[in-house]
């Protein structure tokens, strides 16, 4: 079952709107809430999208002709490098919040930092394509 372009879209606005709620609830005062109770609504949507993510890497390397699959192969193990990295910075940034660790933040910024030079390695070689003679 596939969830058109829409419901994606509605899903994703549902859980940050539920997010930012909690975050302002917490932030306001007018709740004592654990900082990984706060981010409950990060943690679902990326373990769905990580859950999804694996899935469709497994289905693509049952199937043969793995030459001409390496490319999407390529781009979805890229997301899901991705999806952990954002999930990396998450857990690094509540662990500081929280108190459990006392690292620098330059460190907890580590992995959204990989992050976005990622996206903009990825995003460069989707404007400038490398030439196939």
């Amino acid at each position: 079952m596939r969830m058109s372009l829409a419901q994606r879209v509605l899903l994703t606005w549902l859980f940050t709107l539920v997010f930012l709620i909690m975050l302002v609830l917490k932030l306001d005062g007018k709740v004592h809430w654990n900082w990984f109770l706060v981010f409950t609504p990060v943690w679902v949507f990326d373990g769905t999208l990580v859950l999804m993510l694996a899935v469709r890497m497994a289905g693509r390397c049952q199937t043969g002709r793995e030459r001409e699959r390496a490319p999407a192969l390529r781009r979805q193990a890229w997301h899901l490098l991705a999806v952990l990295l954002k999930l990396g910075f998450c857990v690094a940034l509540c662990a500081r919040l929280h108190g459990l660790i006392s690292v620098m933040l330059v460190y907890v910024c580590a992995p959204l930092w990989l992050l976005l030079a990622g996206a903009l390695l990825e995003l460069g070689s989707n404007i400038f394509p490398s030439r196939r003679d």
